[in-house]
């Protein structure tokens, strides 16, 4: 078990499930450290919206197909959600990337001024994907900053003093248009979505290295590739890619994390989410963006803390993460929430805000 991270031995990733593809706003969810495991709410391909039958299961297109969802799958002693992908990340439905986009040279000196919050406020950000009143339930929420998993955010709009942050999901969405786009979204740009999962981005240390120059090209402050695991794992994915980012004079200017708890005692998960975090930073020593994060347990089923110890769970572990100045943003999971049954959503369709939705805005 790596440091802060779950053991991966019960299930290998193939048979995690993949996110359903969805208008590319739909989110998704990874498994993150220790007894933690991942989850991706389903949404609607072309306005049609998917529920899984297990608890907010939502399928997310491992392929990433354009608008199509995909199918999940659970692995030996958990199951694995995942969210839409955006429209642009499928490798199946979308053109091959093309070297329209011309790599500037690379740049190896301090990560940009663009790597740390202006302010404390500005931290705190939602995984978010389209649902009735997303708009409304965004701008209540007190979210300073959310993404989409696509270079895009249809059918959000995007409230006034909110940010919103492209992400380059696979080598799918390495593309001109693509690329474009997330360029002239702001400042920031993240990396892959889970390389190191085949239900997600599923991409090699060597492939994403060899697309890496074009992310870089954009000039927007960048952040690595979010594994689903193991980021202070020694010889682990982000090991190697951080490496050969290195080795090759490439920019990573903050590392983007993933983490889902199954200990849903507060204390003991925000001891073993700060243990994840600070061992990730020891390794790279670089600012840390939190991108997703929340408590579900899938082994043996998928389980969840009731709604009021998500919702303590949300107010100890953010105070913690503002306590600790390395981390620059961190993105609870998710902003909408299951209408029936219980997920980590901040607000139902409407929107409705829930108890961890209420918790989320009273947080700093």
């Amino acid at each position: 078990m790596a440091a802060g991270g779950r053991d991966r031995s019960r299930g290998d990733a193939s048979s995690r499930p993949g996110r359903p593809s969805f208008p590319r706003h739909a989110a998704h969810r990874a498994i993150g450290p220790f007894d933690s495991v991942r989850v991706r709410g389903v949404l609607a391909a072309v306005g049609v919206v998917a529920v899984a039958a297990t608890a907010f299961l939502v399928i997310h297109a491992s392929s990433q197909p354009t608008n199509a969802a995909a199918n999940t799958q659970s692995p030996t002693g958990f199951a694995r959600v995942r969210v839409p992908t955006p429209a642009s990340a499928s490798p199946t439905h979308l053109p091959s990337p093309t070297p329209t986009v011309t790599p500037s040279a690379p740049k190896t000196g301090a990560p940009t001024a663009h790597a740390g919050p202006p302010a404390a406020l500005s931290r705190k950000g939602i995984a978010a994907w389209s649902f009735d009143g997303v708009s409304e339930a965004l701008s209540e929420s007190g979210a300073r900053w959310y993404y989409t998993w696509s270079s895009g955010h249809s059918g959000i709009t995007t409230p006034h003093g909110v940010e919103f942050v492209p992400m380059i999901w696979g080598s799918g969405s390495v593309t001109a248009s693509t690329l474009a786009q997330a360029k002239s979204a702001g400042h920031y740009l993240l990396g892959f979505n889970e390389p190191d999962m085949s239900g997600q981005a599923n991409m090699s240390v060597s492939q994403a290295l060899g697309l890496w120059p074009k992310l870089q090209a954009t000039g927007l402050t960048l952040g690595s590739p979010a594994v689903a695991t193991g980021g202070a794992t020694a010889g682990g994915w982000l090991d190697q890619f951080m490496s050969g980012a290195k080795e090759r004079g490439y920019r990573v200017d903050f590392i983007a994390l993933h983490w889902y708890g199954g200990d849903f005692v507060t204390a003991n998960a925000v001891r073993e989410l700060k243990s994840y975090v600070q061992a990730v930073y020891d390794r790279y020593h670089k600012p840390i963006w939190l991108t997703e994060f929340a408590l579900i347990n899938f082994s043996g089923g998928t389980h969840y803390p009731s709604p009021s110890a998500q919702a303590e769970f949300l107010t100890a572990s953010t105070k913690m993460l503002d306590g600790l100045s390395f981390v620059s943003r961190y993105a609870w999971f998710a902003l909408p929430a299951a209408d029936s049954g219980p997920s980590t959503g901040l607000f139902t369709s409407g929107p409705a805000v829930t108890a961890v939705g209420r918790a989320f805005e009273a947080a700093h």
